[in-house]
């Protein structure tokens, strides 16, 4: 049974062990599609700047997604643990539930087509959309178990994929965002990486 806010009461032992397994590796899961990137050049397109400036754009646009949402939510996104923080329903929280996961998909479809592997973008979307929706259906199940009708308040007014653009008023005060400065140091690890993966991509370029 599925309640209305989207949100199924009855979650089994199987896919919430995979969700779980899944969150405590996230990090690592795009690891394969970084391979592919960075090591096939079947399907490669021809040079194109448009191409590879769209794929840019996009990488920008998910780390700004990402910057938005670490700055309410803060450095407990890098958890490894189930260690949930409280309820975040401002900034892009306000308009949908996972926007990091979001964030995380647009980057990855950016650094595809900077790579010029066009077929591969909606591979990411397809493979990290599952996985990370597998990951959401377990943090639901913790949320739910331990916020109650909070959560349930929440997930019924936010969607958790497609952004709804309209106000509506938080049934709890907001919170104070983070300073910027917390919010560049807890992303420092996500720019090293957004760096990286163009310096080599800039290397497989030139062979």
């Amino acid at each position: 049974m599925t309640t209305s806010s989207g949100i199924s009461d009855q979650t089994s032992p199987d896919s919430t062990k995979l969700g779980e397994w899944l969150f405590r590796h996230r990090t690592a899961l795009p690891l394969p599609i970084a391979g592919i990137i960075l090591g096939l050049r079947v399907g490669e397109g021809a040079p194109s700047a448009i191409l590879v400036g769209a794929g840019v754009i996009l990488t920008v646009t998910g780390e700004l997604i990402r910057l938005w949402g670490v700055r309410h939510i803060g450095a407990i996104s890098r958890t490894r643990s189930d260690r949930l923080g409280p309820l975040v329903a401002t900034g892009p929280f306000a308009l949908i539930r996972n926007p990091l996961y979001i964030g995380n998909v647009v980057i990855w479809v950016g650094f595809a087509l900077s790579a010029r592997l066009v077929w591969l973008a909606p591979l990411v979307v397809i493979l990290l959309g599952a996985e990370y929706h597998a990951i959401v259906k377990w943090e639901e199940t913790l949320l739910v178990s331990r916020l109650g009708v909070a959560y349930r308040d929440y997930a019924a007014r936010v969607p958790r994929w497609i952004p709804r653009f309209s106000f509506v008023r938080p049934s709890t005060p907001p919170a104070e965002p983070f300073s910027w400065t917390q919010t560049l140091f807890s992303e420092r690890g996500t720019f090293v990486a957004i760096a990286v993966g163009y310096l080599l991509l800039w290397i497989k370029a030139r062979f």
